[in-house]
């Protein structure tokens, strides 16, 4: 039985072994009772068996056929951590209340007496429980043991010292703790718990000790810094002291900003300054010596953009304030240069110079953003000459300085890093401040119009480069603001307002015309040029006091000079046709006013769409032709005061529907639409929409048979346009003649009645779903089949 191990540790390897095993049988067990019960309700047995006989008893789950063991909820290690837990607990709330409750009725003799006995016996106990390899019990006691220090220095405080200054009290304990916690953990070093603990009570006596001596914040963040430096040379060794190495530090270099911003003098910046330098220091060197805290370099960097810069910040306004911490925290975006720096420090302080430019360009850009949306107040009333002011050489200035200072060394960063984002946020800060600083300098109004217009062109021309793609879309979407601002802002004077959309539109037509250029860049720059071409007409318009129901007419020569280019405008023929649509649009609700203008502006519109049509790949606009048409002449007709459009259609539609029926002989293969839609809308529309103003029962009760005319013929002739427009009248129809009848009803009926009338259709439908999803589906099918 010789063994090469010692007896004691030859024993707790055994109790190990010993535990896994009853662990393994008592899973194998339950395993197999469900196993048995599983095959007893599928009428077999285990293979080999035999066929379970009725009435049988269970199988044996054991030798000699004793019964299966029931399965366990808990394995055996886990029930016993739950005892020693509750054991440990116990003790601890015991203890507290013999401190606090009992204490009180013996003499100090005993006191003391029973504290050390309890106490000794607490810290002793877990060395013969170790040997006998029960290291859950021993962890458990030992735990019993450092709360019962912590009871007899509070023991000792009361009854000792009781005048003694409790928070200088604490931090003496706290350091005498963990000492002695230490050490006894390094005596034991099976347990678990001591060292931690110790470390934790470590953390204690500097920061009480700054409270008790009244030292204030700065003395506070000292005591902090001090601890987690202590920390951070510890987790050289220990990796667990980095946590609060981490969180102390943290909370320190919060103290000594907070101290630096709230100085009212640079004499009274200088302390926390030190202090945030020290923690700066401390960051960098936890970074130097450990390749994973990349972070802590980061946050001592920028620790240190906050000291130094904190200095200067008392004697200089909000706005030079935010460019000091510029001045002092971009330089270290040239750290990504120095290859001789480890790369968590490389990394770090690079990353801290990103944050202080974010951080800087945030705070300049909510200095400046009032000037652009301060031209907003020039739509209250335009052509007044009344633009506000902006403050010059202010706090906004400074913001000015400030984004340009950001966007050079984003600039310069992407140069070096080739980040796509570095170029981005450049192009962003840098027209931003650009095109901000005219206004806050207080320069004239036509040097500030001439200025932006400059930044605008030169953000237009980065994203007409064919090689800028992030730094190019944000080139354009500048732009495209700074355009957008710059039109708003001349709508203050006439003559800026020709001269700005003039330069503007004739910019966004050469734009249109880089072929180099991006397709989508082109195709933006050219609906943009019909935008400013369609604003300057009326503004023209406007300029020669005529009503606005004839600015129409200038506003539709857009769309028609984009008709007649057609083909030569290439590329971006669509998104122009479109832009056209657009003003078109625009034309005729312009001259909604006036139905004779309106006539005259439809008509117009239908002449463009027609000759837009003539040309094979546009032959679609033919039919906005015929509606524009039919839409001007009925605008017409309503002037007039006609109330039988009958008289009016009817000429229209048997020659149309006799043109369509020849059509359909020569070819057969016409759709219906074609051959006979046109004819039936012209007669049938208009009379619906007469029908539907009509009091009387003449015309609906026409116009009803004719529907039904129409809808019977195209379903024997199995053709779409006579059914589907026929057989919508006729429902239109329908629902006219029968609405008094619903409303009387409706009225008459309760009120819950409705809503109940509603559920019962849903549930209906719902549970005919599926029936109707295939009805549907085949009727679609049936009239797509129709001509």
């Amino acid at each position: 039985m010789n063994s090469p191990l010692p007896p004691a540790e030859e024993l707790a390897l055994i109790d190990r072994e010993l535990a896994q095993l009853d662990s393994r049988r008592l899973y194998l067990l339950a395993r197999r009772d469900w196993l048995l019960r599983l095959l007893r309700q599928s009428g077999t047995t285990a293979a080999g068996w035999g066929p379970a006989a009725a009435g049988s008893p269970a199988w044996s789950a054991g030798p000699a056929g004793a019964p299966s063991a029931p399965a366990k909820d808990a394995s055996a290690p886990g029930a016993q951590n739950v005892l020693l837990t509750l054991g440990a607990v116990l003790l601890a709330v015991a203890a507290l209340a013999f401190t606090l409750v009992s204490w009180g009725s013996m003499g100090i003799a005993g006191r003391s007496a029973v504290l050390a006995v309890v106490t000794a016996a607490a810290l002793a106990a877990p060395v013969p429980l170790v040997r006998r390899g029960l290291r859950s019990t021993a962890e458990s006691v030992a735990a019993v043991g450092l709360l019962l220090t912590v009871l007899d220095a509070y023991a000792l405080y009361a009854v000792g010292m009781p005048d003694a200054d409790g928070t200088g009290y604490a931090a003496g304990a706290a350091a005498v703790l963990a000492a002695v916690w230490a050490g006894y953990g390094s005596a034991l070093r099976t347990l678990r718990l001591p060292l931690p603990a110790a470390l934790l009570a470590a953390q204690l006596p500097l920061p009480l000790a700054a409270i008790a001596a009244d030292a204030g914040g700065t003395g506070l963040g000292w005591a902090l810094l001090v601890t987690a430096g202590l920390d951070a040379a510890l987790a050289l060794r220990v990796r667990a002291a980095a946590v609060p190495a981490a969180v102390l530090g943290a909370a320190a270099l919060l103290i000594g900003a907070a101290q630096s911003w709230s100085a009212g003098s640079a004499g009274q910046a200088l302390a926390p300054a030190a202090l945030l330098l020290a923690g700066a220091a401390l960051g960098v060197a936890a970074a130097w010596r450990e390749p994973r805290a990349w972070a802590a370099a980061l946050v001592g960097a920028v620790a240190a953009v906050v000291a130094v810069a904190g200095v200067a910040r008392p004697e200089l306004q909000a706005g030079w304030a935010v460019v000091a911490h510029l001045l002092v925290g971009l330089p270290l975006l040239a750290a990504v240069r120095v290859p001789a720096l480890p790369e968590a420090v490389r990394r770090g302080s690079v990353l801290a110079g990103a944050v202080v430019g974010a951080l800087g360009a945030l705070a300049a850009g909510a200095a400046v953003l009032p000037v652009p949306m301060a031209r907003l107040r020039v739509l209250e009333e335009v052509w007044a000459a009344t633009t506000p002011a902006a403050p010059a050489h202010g706090p906004g200035a400074a913001a000015a300085v400030a984004l340009l200072m950001a966007a050079g060394a984003a600039w310069w960063l992407s140069r070096v890093s080739a980040r796509p984002e570095a170029g981005v946020s450049a192009v962003v800060l840098g027209w931003a401040g650009l095109f901000t600083a005219p206004v806050l300098l207080g320069l004239p109004g036509a040097a500030v119009f001439a200025a932006q217009l400059a930044v605008t062109g030169a953000a237009a021309v980065l994203a007409l480069r064919p090689a800028a793609r992030g730094a190019g879309v944000a080139a354009a979407v500048c732009a495209l603001a700074g355009a957008a601002n710059v039109s708003v802002g001349a709508l203050d004077g006439r003559a800026a307002t020709f001269a700005v959309w003039g330069l503007l539109g004739a910019g966004c037509a050469a734009g249109a015309a880089y072929g180099p250029a991006a397709r989508w860049v082109r195709s933006g720059a050219a609906v943009c040029a019909v935008g400013w071409a369609t604003g300057l007409l009326v503004a023209a318009a406007a300029v020669t006091d005529l009503a606005v129901v004839w600015w129409a007419p200038p506003v539709l020569a857009v769309a028609a000079l984009v008709a007649a280019l057609g083909p030569r405008l290439g590329a971006v023929r669509l998104p122009v046709e479109i832009a056209a649509g657009v003003s078109g649009v625009l034309a005729v609700g312009l001259s909604a006013g006036r139905p004779g203008t309106l006539a005259l502006v439809l008509a117009l519109a239908g002449v463009v769409c027609a000759g837009a049509a003539v040309r094979p790949e546009r032959r679609v606009l033919g039919w906005a032709a015929g509606v524009l048409f039919a839409a001007a002449t009925w605008v017409r007709l309503v002037e007039a005061g006609v109330t039988a459009p009958e008289a009016y259609t009817l000429p229209v539609t048997v020659p149309a529907l006799a043109v369509g029926f020849l059509r359909r002989r020569r070819d057969a293969g016409a759709s219906s639409w074609t051959a006979y839609g046109p004819g039936l809308a012209a007669t049938l529309v208009p009379s619906l929409l007469a029908a539907w103003g009509d009091a009387g029962w003449v015309r609906p009760l026409a116009l009803g048979a004719a529907a039904l005319a129409v809808t019977l013929a195209g379903a024997q002739r199995r053709l779409q346009a006579p059914l589907l427009l026929g057989g919508a009248v006729l429902a239109a129809v329908a629902l006219h003649e029968l609405a008094p009848y619903v409303v009387q009803v409706a009225g008459a009926l309760p009120r819950w009645v409705p809503p109940a009338l509603a559920g019962v259709l849903l549930l209906a439908v719902g549970a005919t779903y599926e029936k109707r999803l295939g009805d549907a589906r085949r009727l679609r099918a049936a009239i797509g089949r129709l001509r």
